[in-house]
């Protein structure tokens, strides 16, 4: 019965958290899985020009991780790249809209959580140059 040694991780995560974002988590799992293992500048491009709402507040997100691995870690932006991101539920506020006969049908507006982690990538060997 001995203790088991905890086996650290020497990858610093710059981690970026955005409560209360005023949308669902149905539709902001497709834009995050669609940045999942990119580089920070191109998954920022991609966002800027998505059409959907809620890019926006993901891209406010991604800025401020980037602001947190430069003056907390002192990590190259260009080295960045983002490895975790995903969301959560949160509250649900309740509305009512009148409908006929006196009825009363709810409108739920749902609130999520995004989570951004990016880790700087190592070198990669390369074998062989392709011409």
């Amino acid at each position: 019965m001995s203790k088991k040694k905890k086996i650290e991780n020497k990858e610093k995560l710059v981690k970026s958290v955005n409560n209360n974002i005023r949308s669902s988590t149905r539709k902001l799992n497709p834009l995050l899985k669609g940045i999942v293992g990119k580089k920070v500048d191109i998954a920022l491009r991609n966002l800027t020009f998505s059409d959907k709402r809620i890019s926006h507040d993901i891209k406010k997100t991604i800025s401020s991780a980037v602001a947190n691995a430069e003056n907390n870690f002192q990590y190259d932006i260009d080295k960045l790249i983002v490895k975790e991101a995903y969301c959560g539920k949160k509250i649900v506020m309740k509305r009512f809209r009148p409908r006929a006969k006196g009825r009363a049908a709810p409108i739920l507006k749902p609130y999520s959580s995004v989570t951004i982690i990016l880790s700087e990538t190592k070198k990669m060997e390369s074998h062989g140059s392709k011409s």
